[in-house]
């Protein structure tokens, strides 16, 4: 969609038979926050997320890099709840109706995932404010609350760890966070695997971090890639911020019911 305004973007796929809305959360619906598991979507995005959930032929998915559980926790998200939800960056589902879908793993996968985390919690135990998450697939070392120079301290401790005793694995880095998982899915095949689910004919992924340029970069002619920010980025549509991204969304929301309304006359 390069070279075309936001307003065409968004008519174009408003106009598809059947959308996907695929929504990073952190950063994109909720602001970043020092401690992750207060975060929380804000009001405007949930009032987004609403509208396109009723309109017609339109799904909406957060794809996160979260683990399953701590996102629908953040996302306030229950079993009655529309919205699927991929996990650990597309290695772990919630569907509406079936519930939880993951991948089975090798016993010797979780065995080295909970060594590792407990060495990078002792290598890091000096620096006061890093905390390493446990994730499914792995864990993430969170330096938000560190100085530079610890943060870079306590990176260059645990890449050392991860190199020595674990090659194989993914990193990926984020905003103040690196990410390490025996599990190499993407956001990238989380989209694939909804779009593939849900029988889209188009897709919206939008994103803020780094992690999200997977999913972007994977995105074809008839879909739709928003970044929220203002760096180089895959998306073809920028916006300034959450609340930004929220009025796109309802916009869309408006699109999609407009669109139904029109065919049905």
């Amino acid at each position: 969609m390069t070279g075309i305004t936001e307003t065409e973007a968004i008519a174009r796929v408003a106009d598809t038979g059947i959308l996907l809305v695929a929504l990073d959360f952190d950063g994109t619906l909720s602001p970043l926050v020092d401690e992750p598991m207060q975060a929380r979507m804000l009001p405007e995005a949930r009032t987004a997320l609403d509208a396109l959930l009723a309109a017609p032929d339109t799904i909406v998915a957060l794809v996160s890099g979260r683990s399953l559980g701590d996102l629908r926790v953040i996302a306030e998200h229950d079993d009655a709840s529309p919205i699927l939800l991929a996990g650990s960056h597309g290695a772990e589902f919630w569907i509406p109706g079936e519930g939880d879908v993951t991948h089975a793993d090798a016993p010797e996968d979780a065995r080295l995932r909970d060594e590792l985390r407990a060495h990078a919690e002792a290598a890091t135990a000096h620096l006061d404010g890093v905390w390493i998450e446990p994730k499914t697939f792995g864990f993430g070392v969170h330096t938000r609350k560190l100085s530079p120079a610890d943060a870079e301290e306590a990176n260059r401790l645990v890449d050392t760890l991860v190199a020595a005793e674990a090659p194989h694995w993914r990193r990926r880095t984020g905003h103040n966070i690196i990410e390490y998982a025996f599990r190499h899915e993407g956001k990238d095949s989380a989209v694939a695997e909804l779009r593939e689910r849900v029988g889209a004919t188009a897709v919206l992924f939008a994103g803020d971090d780094v992690t999200d340029e997977d999913a972007l970069r994977s995105l074809g002619p008839a879909d739709l890639g928003v970044l929220v920010g203002d760096r180089d980025s895959a998306a073809s549509v920028k916006v300034a911020d959450i609340a930004a991204l929220a009025e796109l969304l309802e916009r869309l929301a408006g699109a999609r019911s407009a669109r139904a309304s029109s065919a049905g006359e």
